[in-house]
């Protein structure tokens, strides 16, 4: 028997999450899966509960949300600008928007099928990554992610999402969002360093990816491997409307890095920097601004998948 703790984020789904745990909750424990679970109650709460978990000796620590919630909770893995000496694993319930990070993975949705897969335990050793960013209100932060950080237009994609924008799914809802703010994007100029080597664009995105999708299935990094010990480099760079209507199929297949205003690279440190105004997207959520350094953290977390 398998004990887990859940930390679970009542707001994430627009406040779904909340209103079936119960349900949720009894699905879990009718498939013989023990464990507890603490629900957040702030922004950073998650990342509170998980470091505790983690210091405590919690065999696995689950995220129960979205992207960002699990995002929050592999946060807790890591303190002092280093992973935390543990034996505890993380894993996912995924019941939020977009549902990205479980992709790659091939992680379930449905909670029956979660609690077997921790159930059974099998997991692997899986990179994360760093980044140092800007503050509006000055100075600079840290955070680590796990999925895919992005510079460009994506904030504010997110801007209308995280403002309680809603369709009938996580797909639809992101399609809907990005092709409303497309309207009024302006692409930016931006300078890339990659391992030294300097590229100035004019750019829609920099998605800088550990894992493959983002946005609601967008698979726009296919080829990141979470365990490779490197970032992929994925530069959106001058589309215009017309480009994007004809590339947003290739995007979501997973065939657009042969499009010539696309630049994809493999970096372990990546610097971006714009004389212009930029919200940085850091799975799922808005922390901060360009400019931002970011770094490859190799073997840092080990996951439960299937």
């Amino acid at each position: 028997m398998t004990d887990v703790l859940f930390i679970v984020n009542p707001a994430a789904g627009g406040g779904g999450t909340g209103r079936h745990w119960r349900t949720l909750e009894s699905h879990l424990r009718g498939a013989g899966l023990r464990f507890e679970s603490e629900l957040t109650s702030r922004p950073g709460h998650g990342t509170e509960l998980a470091r505790q978990a983690v210091k405590a000796g919690w065999p696995i620590v689950a995220a129960v949300g979205g992207d960002g919630t699990i995002s929050e909770v592999a946060n807790g893995f890591f303190e002092d600008g280093a992973p935390i000496p543990t034996r505890s694993r993380l894993a996912a319930l995924t019941t939020g928007t977009g549902g990205d990070f479980r992709r790659t993975f091939g992680i379930p949705s449905a909670p029956e099928e979660v609690a077997a897969m921790l159930i059974a335990g099998r997991s692997r050793r899986i990179d994360a990554g760093r980044v140092t960013f800007a503050l509006p209100s000055g100075g600079t932060a840290i955070r680590y992610f796990v999925n895919i950080v992005d510079a460009g237009i994506g904030g504010e994609v997110l801007t209308r999402i995280n403002g309680g924008f809603r369709l009938i799914n996580g797909e639809i809802t992101f399609a809907a969002a990005a092709g409303l703010a497309l309207l009024r994007w302006r692409n930016r100029p931006m300078r890339v360093t990659t391992d030294g080597s300097v590229h100035d664009v004019i750019a829609q995105q920099v998605v800088v990816a550990n894992c493959q999708y983002f946005a609601g299935g967008m698979r726009v990094a296919p080829t990141a491997l979470p365990d490779d010990g490197l970032l992929d480099v994925v530069v959106v760079g001058d589309m215009g409307l017309v480009d994007n209507l004809r590339g947003m199929g290739l995007i979501r297949r997973g065939a657009h890095l042969n499009h010539p205003k696309i630049l994809h690279l493999h970096s372990r440190r990546v610097e971006i920097s714009s004389p212009t105004p930029i919200h940085l997207d850091v799975d799922g959520e808005l922390p901060g601004m360009l400019p931002a350094l970011i770094e490859a953290v190799p073997g840092a977390l080990e996951l439960v998948c299937p």
